[in-house]
């Protein structure tokens, strides 16, 4: 039975694609395994293609809690599924509200279509207690920086973590020392991502995340 009420639900930001090596979709299964296991939901962007769909389907079929978001622009290309989906949802897709409720799958959990990216991503935050960047490519990226940035200007506090596949951040984090090194990231902000080798110290990094100083102190409430 898939889990209802996860002890912390985990947005994880990665490609639709498998990448070259095939140690993306191990570690990204093992990831999705680990999360059922222990009880954390998944947030995620809702394809079943790729390290995405693979850390999906391995939390789902695991018992774990899985929450896909998706807009519908991207249905046709990150669901494999999308025929089925599309045919269920025909007859309201343009009349919703913003977001639509695709019946729950066995492998990829339930799955939330809606209107556009920036809907997608306020959700994806709104319901998650952390982040964890896998490889991908240009979405993956932006999705982590914008989180990043957020943190840094204090609209949430939430533990980020980047899962170093096989070194696939190496160079994105030496461009974060190059730019500490030339004074356009402060050290203390240089501390906002934790970066993990296994699965293992993607949880430790979570459950010990401590916010570091440095941080803009701006006010975001409205008055």
């Amino acid at each position: 039975m898939t889990a209802t009420h996860p002890d912390k639900k985990v947005c994880v930001f990665c490609g639709s694609s498998f990448g070259k090596k095939a140690v993306y979709a191990e570690m990204a299964t093992e990831l999705g395994k680990a999360f059922a296991s222990r009880n954390w939901g998944l947030v995620y962007g809702g394809g079943s293609t790729g390290i995405m769909g693979a850390v999906a389907r391995a939390c789902a079929t695991s018992g774990g809690y899985v929450h896909g978001i998706i807009p519908e622009a991207l249905i046709t290309r990150e669901r494999s599924d999308s025929e089925t989906v599309n045919n269920k949802l025909k007859e309201s897709i343009d009349n919703h509200d913003g977001s639509t409720p695709i019946p729950d799958s066995k492998e990829y959990g339930k799955t939330t279509l809606v209107k556009d990216m920036h809907t997608r991503k306020r959700l994806m935050g709104e319901e998650s207690d952390a982040f964890i960047a896998l490889p991908g490519g240009y979405g993956t990226l932006e999705e982590l920086m914008e989180v990043v940035t957020w943190f840094q200007l204090n609209i949430h506090n939430k533990p980020i973590v980047v899962f170093n596949m096989d070194g696939f951040y190496d160079n994105f984090l030496k461009f974060i020392e190059d730019s500490i090194d030339n004074e356009f990231v402060s050290s203390k902000n240089g501390e906002i991502i934790k970066v993990c080798n296994t699965v293992e110290e993607v949880f430790q990094a979570i459950e010990e995340y401590k916010i570091p100083e440095g941080r803009f102190n701006l006010k975001w409430e409205s008055t």
